[in-house]
Parts: C-alpha cells; sequence; structure tokens
C-alpha cells in the first residue's frame, strides 16, 4: 500500500501509523485542518509514499528545496525534472502536476466571479490567474458592456517565449459578435520585463483607431507578468 514505507531489506515494514504525529500529515490534516500542515505536509499526501529509505514527507522536502520553496517555481517544474527526485516516478509526477493546476484553476474561478473592470488593477486580477505563469506569450481580449461588466474573453493570439501576434481584425470582429462595446486586450511578458516592445504599441494604436471607426472602445492594454502588470491607459499611451 501506498501509506507503507521501508526501513531496510530486513527490517519490519511500518506503517505511517508507527510514525510520529508530524510525520502523519493525512491524520494531522484530520484533526487540525488543512491549514495546519506546512507545504511538505500538503505535497506529501500529495505523493502518498516516499522511497525504500525516506518518508513521504523527506521525499516532499527535497522536491521543494529544488524549487526553491517556492510553489509558483514547483508549478513551472515538468515531469521529467520532478522525477530527478529519488522516490518521485512519472506517476507520482503527473499527481504533483494535476493538483498544482487543479489549484490554479480554483484561483481562475475566483477571478471570473469579478464581473466588473473599474481600473487596470482590476484587469491584471482577472488575468494573473489565467496568464501570469506561462511560459510562454498568450494574448488575450476581456470583453465588457457600457457599464464595463465582463461579458466574456477569449484567446487572441498565442505565441512563443518572445512574442506573440494578435490580428487587429480577428480581434474587432470578435468584439462585434459578442455585441460587446468596450474590450481591453492584454498580453504576458514571461521574461518579467513589463517594458513595452514596439509591437506591442503599434498594435495597440492599431485597435484603439479601428475600434473609433467603429464605435467601440479600447479600454487598456495590459501587460501581465508573474509579479506584476503595466498598463497602457495608467501610463496615458491610449
Amino acid at each position: 500500500m501506498e501509506d507503507f514505507f521501508f526501513m531496510d531489506k530486513k527490517a519490519k515494514r511500518k506503517t505511517i501509523k508507527d510514525l510520529a504525529e508530524e510525520d502523519r500529515p493525512r491524520e494531522k490534516l484530520l484533526l487540525r485542518g488543512v491549514n495546519a500542515l506546512s507545504d511538505a505536509e500538503l505535497l506529501a499526501i500529495i505523493l502518498g509514499s516516499g522511497n525504500r529509505d525516506e518518508s513521504a514527507i523527506e521525499v516532499a522536502s527535497k522536491i521543494l528545496k529544488n524549487a526553491d520553496y517556492n510553489l509558483n517555481t514547483l508549478g513551472h517544474l515538468s515531469i521529467k525534472e520532478l522525477i530527478t527526485t529519488r522516490g518521485v516516478g512519472p506517476a507520482k509526477a503527473i499527481n504533483i502536476v494535476a493538483a498544482l493546476e487543479l489549484g490554479l484553476r480554483r484561483k481562475v474561478s475566483g477571478s471570473l466571479q469579478k464581473r466588473k473592470i473599474t481600473g487596470s488593477r482590476d484587469a491584471f486580477e482577472y488575468l494573473h490567474p489565467i496568464i501570469g505563469h506561462l511560459d510562454h506569450e498568450e494574448s488575450f481580449v476581456i470583453l465588457l458592456d457600457n457599464a464595463s461588466q465582463i461579458l466574456s474573453y477569449f484567446r487572441a493570439g498565442q505565441g512563443g517565449i518572445t512574442g506573440t501576434v494578435m490580428d487587429p481584425r480577428v480581434i474587432l470582429k470578435n468584439v462585434i459578435m459578442a455585441n460587446a462595446t468596450r474590450f481591453i486586450i492584454a498580453h504576458n511578458h514571461p521574461s518579467g520585463n513589463l517594458t513595452p516592445s514596439d509591437a506591442d504599441i503599434s498594435i495597440t494604436r492599431k485597435l484603439r483607431e479601428g475600434a473609433q471607426l467603429i464605435d467601440l472602445q479600447l479600454l487598456d492594454h495590459i501587460i501581465v507578468s508573474d509579479k506584476g502588470y503595466y498598463s497602457f491607459a495608467d501610463e496615458g499611451q491610449l
């Protein structure tokens, strides 16, 4: 069973119930609640078991160390990188990736409940869970009504590490088809550098001018990174 680990080849096989309380994260969760568990203990529950010489918590601690004890960094590790830790095979690595993705989607679901955009901070908080963590560029458009209530959003482009292509005609067509009157464009910079590129400035100008011709309003262009954002509107570039 997954809750077992080996002490050595001749030693009696111990169950997790034989360990000290601090090494029994499942029981601790039941008794004290999920908030009482450390990151290593939560990760140990996902792992289910350790290896022949180490408990699940010890293996979890090594995984966290490899991620600089940063859960965001852990979320960027690939299955290939995770299985370099002794005791982590493809199945356990998949469990970790799936658990972290589920947590991310929970965050995204929470952001979708904010239905009105009142400024660049609202737009950033809406978009950050969607594109802030990506290691490649993607662009999105938030569609809004006259009261800046969010109608929906759509992906406008997907690219590589250094850029993505947005087609103004396709974006404006989708805005019209959604019966939106206002919209915000956004894309991420995986490098963390929030300085707009010449291409960013050019697409913003084209969309602003094109929208004005058909009585639509481009409210902002947000550049999102994992730690912050840049707003064209806040910087007076719209």
